[in-house]
């Protein structure tokens, strides 16, 4: 089969490679995906590079955790009325060392989800990692419904889902941050009642303007926890919550005790991988029933064909694109 792989970590057009691995074979309770189209997620692109754990878990690693495609073989305790189905696939390099960078790739049975027939490839690779961080963003810690929620980076690969979501859990109000024009169409798009752009304002006073209060806000949905949780905790209603999924900017950062205590305020630490199974399935149902319904949006930047991944994983690091960065597979 086509894949791309790397034997070592390092820049991107310095290690990986696209050519000819072997087929996999489907172990029991497993199923073979034939991949049509692989997504290029920050923490594919991490792992690779050797941010922040250096070593290769593997001896050859086919990247990539989220995909779309169909299934065309399983394996012993698996329906075989499911070969045929089309699938998205989530964390398929997890604890594994074979992702969905190559025409095909196995995974447990349960991490190829059904994907209607009205929802192409291209959106069934956008979930996974960014759709379920979403949710369990938005949902961990109660409903929504009537609360007013702040979506930090609303137009990024997980605010973006993030915005749908609070809407769709009936939030009163959905405020977004971004940083630029684009990303303001975005986040409107996706349903935030308001945008900031952190860039030209101040965000904390821009948002008690438009809300009429001092700390209007239930819920943050956090992309750079460090960065902003001053802006946050200024903000938040006593008893609110900041579930926050990233920290680039400020990796270490310092929590200010007292005036986090003062608001009993709580904050949810979100990492898909570790996610608990409960937490997994509950994301599942809401994705199915969404895309059943023709409720989500999906952003596409551009689609690269595999020969081309080091691009696509360039255009990823670059944090310059709006939209989610897909691989077609031939």
């Amino acid at each position: 089969m086509k894949a791309a792989w790397y034997e070592k970590k390092g820049a991107a057009r310095e290690v990986l490679k696209v050519g000819e691995q072997p087929e996999p074979r489907p172990a029991p309770g497993e199923v073979r995906v034939r991949v049509r189209v692989s997504a290029v997620n920050p923490s594919d692109t991490k792992s690779r590079s050797g941010l922040r754990v250096k070593e290769m878990p593997f001896p050859l690693v086919i990247p990539h955790q989220d995909g779309a495609g169909e299934i065309d073989a399983v394996g012993e305790g698996v329906d075989p009325g499911r070969i045929g189905e089309r699938v998205w696939v989530y964390e398929a390099n997890l604890g594994r060392p074979f992702g969905t960078a190559a025409q095909y790739t196995t995974v447990p049975a349960h991490k190829a989800v059904w994907l209607p027939d009205d929802v192409g490839f291209d959106a069934g690779a956008c979930l996974g990692i960014p759709v379920m961080t979403a949710h369990r963003c938005v949902h961990a810690d109660g409903s929504v419904s009537g609360r007013t929620v702040l979506v930090q980076g609303g137009a990024g690969a997980v605010g973006y889902y993030a915005v749908q979501i609070a809407r769709l859990g009936g939030a009163a109000r959905v405020i977004a941050t971004v940083s630029r024009d684009e990303q303001a169409a975005r986040a409107l798009e996706a349903g935030a009642d308001a945008v900031v752009n952190r860039k030209t304002e101040n965000v904390v006073e821009r948002i008690r303007e438009m809300c009429g209060a001092e700390a209007p806000i239930d819920r943050v949905i956090e992309v750079a926890f460090g960065a902003n949780l001053a802006d946050d905790i200024a903000l938040l209603k006593p008893g609110g919550v900041i579930a926050t999924y990233a920290s680039d900017a400020v990796p270490e950062p310092t929590l200010p005790f007292w005036s986090m205590l003062a608001k009993d305020l709580c904050v949810r630490f979100v990492l898909v991988y570790a996610m608990s199974e409960q937490a997994h399935d509950d994301a599942v149902r809401w994705i199915t029933d969404a895309l059943v319904a023709g409720r989500l949006r999906h952003q596409v930047f551009r689609t690269f064909p595999l020969d081309e991944i080091a691009a696509a994983h360039e255009a990823t690091e670059s944090m310059s694109n709006v939209g989610k960065v897909l691989v077609g597979i031939d």
